[in-house]
């Protein structure tokens, strides 16, 4: 088998140049049962800061959705010349776990980008997801991309990247039976290297409560330089997610980089439980997204939300950390990391 890596693509670190975003705008009220209105004004807020360093692509159901797109990037004063709409029908928002993933070879003589087509099957057959695994399909035959088909189950919600060849993801998705029961750890370790250019795979292990995801990394760790991670923690020793928490900040502390040398370990504190209908659900300040011109940090309406976007600002000089209320997008179980994917400049 012929992998990007051999051929020298890499996946960028999330803070490498963005030539895009892509989203998926939500169509089925089922993304957010009872909150399809209440969940606008976050999302035009997110897709207005995006497109002030870079073009929003925007995955569109029909024609239908893409008359009510384009009236509500006028309503919410988004320039419309940043967005570009496409009629891509899907199931769910998610972006981040069915769109595609970039890879770039800046040295190559074509095809310096090409994309890695993994596939999806909601996160264990949870949900519909027919439409939602051809969408890299579409987005790869509309800008002529070279595609790379694995033909494993894989999220892009599940792995992060230091862009210096480290790549931090979960046990608890990526062993789980429910996405690829045939494959063992090392065959996992096998395509994450090989599909997405990285020499190192460092395993944390469960994910917080609420999460439907099954431990998706983007609300656990998350690197913000090549040598530093973001991990969350929970003060409250009672609370379900102290322990599980605990156990990744220690794991986190004891991992070696590809150079010898540790992890800079930053420790940002959960948000205050958040239900909605007595569900728990998978609040998290690590689900930030990081654009060219800001990082955006979802907030949840409690007090630890400025300590959050404090720290991150810290570790994001020349971004300007943006606070956008998540409260209502997190019913449907994510948050503006899952919202969207990055497609690097190349």
């Amino acid at each position: 088998m012929i992998s990007p890596k051999s051929r020298g693509y890499f996946f960028p670190a999330e803070w490498f140049r963005h030539e895009a975003t892509w989203l998926t705008f939500p169509f089925h009220e089922e993304s957010f049962p009872g909150k399809m209105d209440a969940v606008l004004p976050s999302l035009m807020e997110f897709i207005k800061v995006i497109s002030q360093g870079e073009k929003v692509r925007v995955n569109v159901h029909n024609s239908q959705s893409e008359t009510r797109v384009k009236k509500l990037v006028e309503k919410y004063g988004v320039n419309p010349l940043q967005v570009e709409l496409f009629i891509h029908p899907s199931d769910d928002v998610w972006c981040r776990d069915h769109g595609p993933a970039f890879l770039i070879n800046p040295g190559a003589e074509s095809h310096k980008k090409v994309i890695v087509n993994w596939e999806f099957n909601a996160w264990g057959g949870k949900y519909p997801y027919m439409n939602d695994n051809s969408i890299t399909e579409l987005i790869a035959k509309k800008f002529g991309l070279k595609t790379y088909n694995p033909a494993i189950v894989m999220e892009g919600g599940s792995v992060d990247f230091n862009g210096a060849g480290t790549l931090v993801t979960s046990t608890a998705c990526l062993l789980n039976n429910n996405r690829n029961p045939r494959l063992k750890r090392r065959d996992i370790e096998y395509y994450l290297c090989e599909f997405y250019g990285v020499e190192q795979v460092l395993w944390l292990h469960d994910g917080i409560a609420g999460d439907d995801t099954d431990g998706h990394i983007d609300d656990i760790a998350r690197f913000v330089s090549e040598d530093t991670v973001v991990a969350m923690v929970e003060t409250d020793k009672n609370d379900i997610n102290y322990i599980p928490l605990q156990n990744n900040l220690k794991l986190l502390k004891s991992f070696r980089l590809l150079n010898g040398k540790p992890l800079n370990v930053i420790e940002i504190p959960m948000p205050d439980a958040v239900y909605h209908s007595g569900q728990r659900l998978p609040a998290s300040y690590a689900n930030f997204y990081i654009c060219n011109s800001a990082v955006v940090v979802p907030t949840f309406r409690c007090s630890k939300d400025h300590k959050a976007i404090d720290i991150l600002s810290g570790l994001f000089p020349g971004r300007k950390v943006t606070g956008i209320d998540a409260t209502d997008i997190v019913w449907g179980f994510g948050s503006f990391h899952c919202l969207s994917q990055q497609e690097p400049e190349v």
